[in-house]
């Protein structure tokens, strides 16, 4: 028996430290498996259904390789059930004494600098700031880490917090005062001297375009880098190195510039004018958006005469404000940083009104190095000369000019429709072994679309299957005769077929849709028609509706978008998943449409090397929230009748874990007639 099947077995460390522990094939199948590619230093993908017990299966081998471990994970949440539950007791199950830590983005960290320049300052004007801020300066006496995810009673997308953490745009660096009491600085020096790093996309990404510049810190030539929630990883990486301006980060620059005159340029008038007067524009622009909350094309904004009109305005607010910057920036670091920043967005926002479309590889790639270049350990000064402005300069291939809209605010994108080749060069360039793995990475038991998607060209791929007996444990209902998904009535009768099956279930059930106007027309049809508790997302914090829906026991949950993965509810509390369509992304989202045209103008067929693949992973996202623990019992019903009428129906049926299918009602009541008696 080896080293890891003693550790797997009956009798072996797991089994004594983790109660109701039973081995499972898949899992010691799968420790082994990232065991060998770590020692090999090979590239593996290995998809492993719910409840193989993946976190441990990469675990335990990458601890008992002896090499550094990189552990980056999709979400916050994650990282802090790796770093709060999995590696304590790893170290108990193994008793292997070794360093562990948790890095998190910047924007997780108290910054004491900004917490202290901030005290009385108009921001904090509303009675709700200024107690928030309180319990913000009450909790700073008393962090370790100064993560602010330990503060309760501030709700986390609260006003204050932008001014009590730092960005890479207004991080003092080297001259900070709070510099040796810096709770970021003191994380990432954790970091470096850990053998486990648990980290983000976010924070991957950030590492690749530091390495691309000289300044990586995070992994070194012969580590091992597993990637968790890996199906999440190309679409972060597109996100991270495209370009942006953003409503948020220009009020960001008002409201500091206005904070660091009121300290240090007490008598430059102008440069409070200057801020006030963009901070005014910002808001008064995003009304020229339109009210409503979506993703647009660049085509639509420049057909926009009067937002093209306060886009101009925009800049020419930016260009005032960095003129009178330049003349103050000698007043202090925080004005320097000021200026620094209003040229970088003026830049930006000049290269996406003026963008040169025969020129797809010009200024492809942002000024990356100055948003993470702070993020080392300790701080660093400027890149060398010229050395940023090559890495701008660098093509990641064809982009897409875009823009997005928020309640309160709007941004403006530039997205890479391909990363690929540029992130095997970075795999290449580091060296190690690399893992990825998550529940849902192959489509019809083939791994084509993720590994194209990084440039995984040689990597090994195995999957393993979930350990739940779904033949016995759950049922796919597909209800008969609903009309096509197109048809005005479509909610309507989706709501009429789920009403005699969420009598049956008892409440107890996640509608899921695929848009937020579905969402909206299926709370009003239901209101009022079930005995049951009815939560809508959006009507309150996420965590809260989560909560109350465990809590009660019999609720029905209306959700869509953050509520397809990620979310784990075990037991009763959630015995029936209904999905109303067939997740395929809207055709008029402008970063998919430019990917299908570039698919086309290569000759690739883009519903079959795009838009099913990732509806196929979606899906299997959502169908994943019914079955948690080998107790669980439930019903998963897909309502699109394509499921039946398309030839590619097959392709998503064939993607699901199998389970018994049928399309009667009465199959569907004896089901949770069984369990109730």
């Amino acid at each position: 028996m080896s080293k890891l099947d003693a550790v797997f077995s009956v009798g072996g460390a797991l089994a004594a430290k983790l109660d109701g522990y039973a081995p499972r094939i898949q899992q010691q199948e799968l420790a082994q498996a990232v065991g060998d590619a770590i020692a090999q230093r090979q590239v593996l993908v290995a998809e492993a259904g719910t409840g193989t017990g993946k976190t441990l299966a990469y675990l335990i081998p990458a601890v008992m390789s002896g090499q550094r471990v990189v552990v980056s994970t999709g979400t916050k949440n994650l990282q802090d059930q790796l770093f709060q539950k999995d590696i304590p007791l790893l170290r108990r199950a193994l008793n292997l004494p070794f360093k562990a830590a948790l890095l998190k983005g910047r924007a997780n960290y108290l910054c004491l600098h900004r917490l202290n320049v901030s005290e009385g300052y108009e921001l904090h004007g509303s009675r709700s700031d200024l107690a928030d801020y309180q319990i913000i300066r009450s909790w700073a006496g008393r962090t370790r880490s100064g993560d602010i995810a330990e503060v309760s009673g501030v709700a986390e997308k609260a006003m204050v917090w932008m001014s009590v953490t730092s960005t890479a745009d207004n991080c003092l660096g080297q001259e900070c005062p709070e510099l040796e009491q810096c709770f970021l600085l003191k994380a990432r020096r954790q970091a470096q001297e850990a053998r486990v790093v648990v980290i983000n996309h976010h924070l991957l990404c950030a590492e690749w375009r530091l390495r691309q510049t000289g300044f990586g810190e995070l992994l070194s030539g012969g580590d091992a880098v597993i990637v968790d929630e890996a199906h999440q990883l190309a679409e972060t990486a597109s996100q991270f190195l495209g370009l942006s301006v953003t409503g948020r980060r220009l009020v960001e620059l008002a409201r500091d510039t206005l904070l660091e005159q009121r300290s240090n340029a007490g008598d430059m008038g102008d440069l409070q004018i200057a801020a006030e007067q963009l901070e005014h524009w910002v808001r008064e622009l995003r009304p020229a958006f339109g009210q409503e909350l979506r993703r647009g094309s660049w085509s639509e904004l420049e057909s926009n005469q009067p937002l093209l009109n306060g886009l101009a305005g925009l800049l020419e607010r930016l260009e005032a404000l960095g003129a009178v910057l330049h003349t103050a920036a000698e007043r202090s670091k925080g004005l320097e940083s000021c200026w620094n920043r209003c040229e970088e967005l003026q830049e930006n926002l000049q290269i996406l009104l003026h963008d040169d479309d025969n020129d797809p590889g010009a200024h492809a790639v942002p000024d990356i190095e100055r948003h993470t270049r702070h993020d080392r350990s300790p701080h660093p000064g400027p890149l060398p000369e010229g050395e940023g402005e090559q890495a701008r300069r660098s093509s990641y291939g064809n982009w897409v000019r875009w823009f997005e809209t928020y309640p309160k605010s709007f941004a403006l994108h530039r997205t890479p429709l391909e990363i690929a080749a540029q992130f095997r060069e970075f795999m290449q360039a580091f060296g190690g072994a690399w893992v990825f793995t998550s529940a849902t990475l192959s489509v019809a038991q083939r791994f084509e679309h993720f590994t194209a998607s990084l440039g995984l060209q040689e990597a090994a791929t195995q999957r393993w299957e979930s350990p739940f007996d779904y033949p016995n444990q759950a049922l796919l209902y597909q209800p008969p005769g609903l009309p096509d998904t197109s048809h005005p009535d479509y909610t309507y009768a989706v709501v009429q077929a789920a009403l005699p099956v969420l009598q049956a279930s008892r409440g107890r059930a996640f509608m899921l849709f695929t848009s937020y106007q579905a969402l909206r027309d299926a709370a009003s049809l239901l209101e009022g028609q079930l005995p049951y508790p009815l939560y809508i997302q959006g009507t309150q914090p996420k965590g809260v509706l989560l909560e109350r829906f465990q809590r009660d026991g019999n609720a029905i949950l209306l959700a869509t978008a953050s509520f397809w993965e990620g979310v784990d509810v075990r037991g009763e509390a959630l015995s029936c998943v209904i999905i109303d369509k067939l997740p395929f992304a809207a055709p008029s989202d402008p970063v998919l449409k430019a990917r299908i045209d570039a698919l086309k103008r290569r000759g690739v067929e883009p519903f079959v090397a795009l838009q099913l693949p990732q509806a196929v992973i979606a899906l299997k996202q959502g169908a994943g929230r019914l079955i948690r623990d080998v107790n669980d019992r439930g019903v998963l019903m897909l309502c699109d009748p394509r499921l039946k009428t398309k030839s590619y129906g097959r392709v998503f049926l064939n993607s699901l874990p199998p389970m018994p299918v049928t399309q009667r009602l009465e199959t569907v009541q004896a089901f949770f007639a069984e369990k109730s008696t």
